[in-house]
């Protein structure tokens, strides 16, 4: 089966960008930004751009305002452009440059596999706008017995985020005011339903409301089409945001060759 979008002319945007003040895990580790905090000899950030190398994307871009950042994206070979305040306007800011398709993904998803980024690519719903890779609860367990981890709840399953979106169309920058909302809630997912009304509140406290259904309204809201894909590896579901994230990724690409 050919894939919906061809990553060859993929632009793939890695949000590097620091909040005010610096990263308190960084600094807990010893460095300015996640995205050189070593994993398997590299650097997260040099794990990230490699595997999107490896997926042939047209164009790799970092956000960034960390110098040591910069640089090393640099000479991976790598864009540079400044980062905003905020994802979503970094994005906003990236996707007014180099317009659709646009991957976006960040500097602390330390196990990214080519694999992931192809199976998004050819899993891509047609017609869409916008879709979003997420896990289901089944795989990331399978993936990473025991782990724990916030769930968003809702009738077709229990969902972890993957850090993978793919806006592939020009309409698909309307989405970009509502990512922050959504991102904000995404541990309080009742929030998010209650934005579409009282009748779809009602339908998430009943557990009679999908995840899909919900993504696709908040499309609806917007003047877009926006699906979710499911990642076939629940370890797409994995980054690196505190030190037993570090720990477990550590062991992972210790214990699997095949993910370093």
């Amino acid at each position: 089966m050919a894939a919906m979008i061809e990553l060859a002319k993929t632009t793939a945007l890695i949000l590097a960008g620091t909040r005010p003040g610096g990263d308190p895990f960084a600094q807990e580790v010893g460095v300015e930004h996640k995205g050189l905090i070593d994993v398997g000899g590299r650097a997260i950030l040099q794990r990230v751009v490699s595997a999107l190398q490896a997926a042939d994307v047209g164009r790799v871009v970092v956000s960034t305002n960390c110098d040591a950042v910069a640089e090393l994206a640099q000479e991976l070979g790598a864009q540079v452009i400044s980062s905003k305040a905020g994802p979503s306007a970094s994005v906003d800011a990236a996707f007014g440059y180099f317009g659709a398709p646009m991957l976006v993904t960040t500097s602390d998803h330390a196990l990214l596999q080519p694999d992931w980024i192809r199976q998004f690519a050819n899993d891509y719903p047609p017609h869409a706008d916008l879709a979003v890779m997420l896990a289901r609860r089944e795989a990331v367990e399978r993936a990473v017995p025991g782990t724990q981890r916030t769930w968003m709840r809702f009738a077709d399953g229990h969902w972890s985020g993957c850090n993978l979106f793919m806006l592939a169309t020009p309409a698909s920058s309307r989405a970009l005011g509502l990512w922050s909302e959504v991102e904000a809630n995404r541990k309080n997912p009742w929030r998010i339903a209650a934005r579409l009304g009282f009748g779809t509140l009602f339908g998430y406290a009943l557990g009679r409301l999908s995840l899909a259904a919900v993504v696709a309204r908040l499309g609806q809201q917007i003047g877009i089409d926006a699906r979710i894909v499911a990642a076939d590896d629940g370890l797409a579901a994995v980054d690196v945001d505190k030190a037993s994230d570090l720990a477990l990724v550590r062991s992972l690409v210790e214990a699997r060759p095949e993910l370093t």
